[in-house]
This record gives C-alpha cells, sequence and structure tokens, in this order.
C-alpha cells in the first residue's frame, strides 16, 4: 500500500513542473517565484494530505517540492512551499506535530543556505546536485522517525517493517526528485533552445536588410568619391581642405558600410595560413599605444604557435575590436591582459579586463545591431566580431561581473587537416611552377 501511495506522490510533485512546461512555458506568470512557489506548495500539500500513515508518523514526499522549489523557483518560493506544508500539518495534527515542524524546518534549512550555488553548475551537474539534496529530507525523516520511536516507545531494533519502509522511502524519493529535476532542465534547455532559435532569425532577418541597404548605398557613395577625387585634384585654398574633409567622412562611411556587410555574411576573400599567435601579436602591438593614451596596460602572454585557414584581415578585425572593446570599458590605471593558448584541436584566446562589467542582461544583448554599453557606439563592431568567430567555426563567451570587470574567452578550431592539405597544395604548385 505505501508504494502506491508514494508513486502517486510522485505524480502529485511532477505536476507543477508539467504545468509550467505545457501551459505557462511562454507566460511570464511561469517564471514569478511566487507563483512557483504556490504550484509547489499545493504539491506538497496534497502529499501531506494523502500521506500513508504508519508507526504513528506520516510517510510523505512533502520535501520534494520543497527542495525543487528552492533549487529552481528561489529562496522565496520555498518559503511559500514551507509554509503550505506546515498548514497541512496543523490541519493534520497527529501525536507527532511537533516533530512535523522540527522536520519542516531541518529540511528547508539545507536547501536555503545552498541554493545560490546551484546554478553555478552546468545542467547535467544540477541534476545530480538536486538528486544528491534530495537524501537530505530523507536523512532528515530517518532521524525524526528514530527519534519519535524512541520518545513513544516503538520498537525499531528488528523491526524488518519499518526498515523496508525506509528502503522503499527513500528510493521512491532519490527517483522522483531526479525525474522532476530532469524535466526542469528540459524545460530549461527547451526554453533556451527557442531563444536562440528566435535571436537567429532576428540575425539573419537584420543581417539581409543591413547587406540590401549597403548594397544599395555604396554604388552612388563610389560615384560621389571619384568626382570628388577628380574636383580635389583642381581645388586650391579652402576648397581643397572641404574636399578634404569631405573624402574624410566618405571614408569612414565607406568603413560601416563594409561593417554592415560584414555583419550580414563575413565574406572570406582569402584564405591562407594564418598564425593565431602572430596576428594576436600585431594587434596587441598596434592597440598598445592606443591603452596607454587612456592610461590602460596591455599585457599579451602568447607564447604558443596555433595555424589554421582563415582570411586573416577578417580574423584581425575581431581580435582589433574585442581587445579595444576591453581597452574602453577599462578606466586608468585598469588592466587588460590578452591570452593564449593551444591545444591540439583549438585556440584558446582570453580577453580580460578590469573594467565596469556587464550584468547578464548585458551579455544577453551583446551581439545584436545597435546595442552597446558604450555612451557613443552602435555595437556593429561586436556584432561583426560575433558573426566573424562565428564563420571560422569558433565561439565566443562573455563572463562578467559588475565593476570588476569582464573576460571574454574565444574558441577557435585549428583545422590541422585542412592546413595539412593547404600546405601539401602550395608545395605541389610552387614544384609545378619550377618544372615549367
Amino acid at each position: 500500500m505505501i508504494i502506491e501511495k508514494l508513486l502517486l506522490h510522485v505524480l502529485i510533485i511532477l505536476a507543477p513542473v508539467l504545468i509550467q512546461t505545457s501551459l505557462l512555458e511562454n507566460h511570464r506568470l511561469g517564471k514569478s517565484p511566487v507563483f512557483i512557489g504556490v504550484l509547489h506548495g499545493i504539491a506538497a500539500f496534497m502529499c501531506l494530505i494523502f500521506a500513508y500513515e504508519s508507526f504513528g508518523l506520516y510517510w510523505d514526499f512533502r520535501y520534494i517540492p520543497l527542495v525543487l522549489s528552492m533549487l529552481y523557483g528561489g529562496r522565496k518560493a520555498g518559503v511559500i512551499v514551507l509554509i503550505f506544508i506546515l498548514t497541512a500539518r496543523v490541519i493534520n495534527g497527529g501525536d507527532a506535530i511537533v516533530f512535523g515542524f522540527i522536520s519542516a524546518f531541518l529540511a528547508g534549512t539545507l536547501p536555503f543556505l545552498i541554493s545560490n550555488r546551484f546554478w553555478t553548475f552546468p545542467p547535467k551537474k544540477r541534476v545530480t546536485f538536486a538528486v544528491l539534496l534530495g537524501f537530505w529530507p530523507a536523512l532528515v525523516m530517518l532521524g525524526i522517525l528514530l527519534s519519535f520511536a524512541l520518545i513513544s516507545g516503538v520498537p525499531v531494533s528488528g523491526n524488518k517493517e519499518m526498515g523496508i519502509y525506509v528502503l522503499i522511502f527513500g528510493g521512491i524519493q532519490v527517483l522522483g526528485v531526479g525525474v522532476a529535476a530532469q524535466l526542469n532542465e528540459w524545460m530549461i534547455e527547451k526554453r533556451l533552445l527557442r531563444e536562440e532559435i528566435l535571436k537567429s532569425e532576428k540575425l539573419n532577418t537584420l543581417g539581409e536588410l543591413a547587406a540590401s541597404i549597403a548594397h544599395e548605398v555604396r554604388n552612388p557613395l563610389t560615384v560621389v568619391k571619384g568626382f570628388l577625387q577628380l574636383m580635389k585634384k583642381q581645388a586650391t585654398g579652402d576648397h581643397d581642405e572641404y574636399l578634404k574633409i569631405v573624402l574624410s567622412e566618405l571614408g569612414r562611411a565607406e568603413e560601416i558600410i563594409n561593417d554592415y556587410l560584414n555583419f550580414a555574411k563575413p565574406e572570406f576573400e582569402k584564405l591562407e595560413k594564418v598564425n593565431v599567435k602572430d596576428v594576436l601579436s600585431d594587434v596587441t602591438v598596434l592597440l598598445n599605444a592606443y591603452a596607454l593614451k587612456d592610461g590602460v596596460y596591455l599585457d599579451a602572454a602568447l607564447k604558443e604557435d596555433g595555424f589554421l585557414l582563415t582570411d586573416r584581415n577578417k580574423l584581425k578585425q575581431a581580435f582589433v575590436n574585442i581587445i579595444k572593446n576591453a581597452i574602453e570599458a577599462t578606466p586608468p590605471q585598469g588592466n587588460v591582459a590578452v591570452n593564449l593558448e593551444v591545444t591540439h584541436t583549438q585556440a584558446v584566446i582570453t580577453v580580460e579586463d578590469t573594467g565596469k562589467g556587464m550584468t547578464k542582461e548585458q551579455i544577453a544583448r551583446l551581439g545584436t545591431l545597435f546595442f552597446t554599453t558604450k555612451d557613443h557606439g552602435t555595437g556593429l563592431g561586436t556584432s561583426v566580431s560575433l558573426r566573424i568567430i562565428e564563420a571560422m567555426g569558433g565561439h565566443i563567451h562573455y563572463s562578467s561581473i559588475v565593476n570588476k570587470g569582464t573576460v571574454v574567452t574565444i574558441n577557435l578550431p585549428l583545422n590541422r587537416d585542412k592546413v595539412a592539405k593547404f600546405d601539401s597544395h602550395l608545395a605541389n604548385t610552387h614544384m609545378n611552377n619550377q618544372n615549367a
């Protein structure tokens, strides 16, 4: 009978997760700590109301919703669930009500204390963490059971039925926590995937629009620039100075248009064997004077060679934008450190600054056109850099703490097979030219 009751409790504790997943996935209410607390609180309440009573105690899974709400909804949600549990325990009454209150507070203490660390783990470890934490209420209830049995005179030693109950209870509880945690992770993964798809669709639409406008504007701009250059040859005095300014501004407009085209679809004009170390060395030398002008110290630790087949200029442009952003975000007397590590499969570049940092919301919007954390800027440089790195099969990850700094990690695949084929092709071409 206890197995049927506990399996019913598993279905009850899965109900809030299924409601969030199926009915409230796209609704703001589904992310509200208060609503999550109420949903799991009702589940905990139902577990207690339909509890299996034996040996003067209630056998139920009231604490699984408490653990899940603390982890996935936050402390506020957990406290709401605790209130539901205490209310249900008062309604049930019984001789062990004091023990019920003690076990409720003890069971909620550990999840309350360590819930903030939960989101520092990757998804798979979060499930393991939740399962391990699910043992805590079971241990608490076992301690309460032994204490109550000792006080009330219920024999424990040699009581096989109670031992079987404890084993069944613990096993099904771990199973319930694991299934519920996995469902929550699937829901989170699905939401993140949908957000990535929407973001990708927006970027593609913006990219196509940017490319269309850039192409249309570039043609008349080229004509105007050509005529102005002809006029400059014949201009004298003030007119010559005015034409210089106009041509300079036209050049800047062309650079912006090229950035839009790179954002829309980075085109690698010349594929060549590129040493990441050399490109980074050139960029840090180039930007060192810029950093010193603002009182920022730029340090580079570039010890290993890493070769890949790509467009050198595009890669250099991406590095310039990223390192320049780090310098601009760093106050005077601050530091920007560039580090390169090369493994067998990839080159890992980290750019770490001691600047103003960013919030999670700001990091989430990075790469979106016209979003920038600077006082002046379009955010186009960061967008172009992200697109270039992604077009190379790489990945950029941002981690930041407000008022402490930002770490940008760039992973670039080395594609050793492609580089080897490219070297072989160059060698064969060179031999053929010599023989000719």
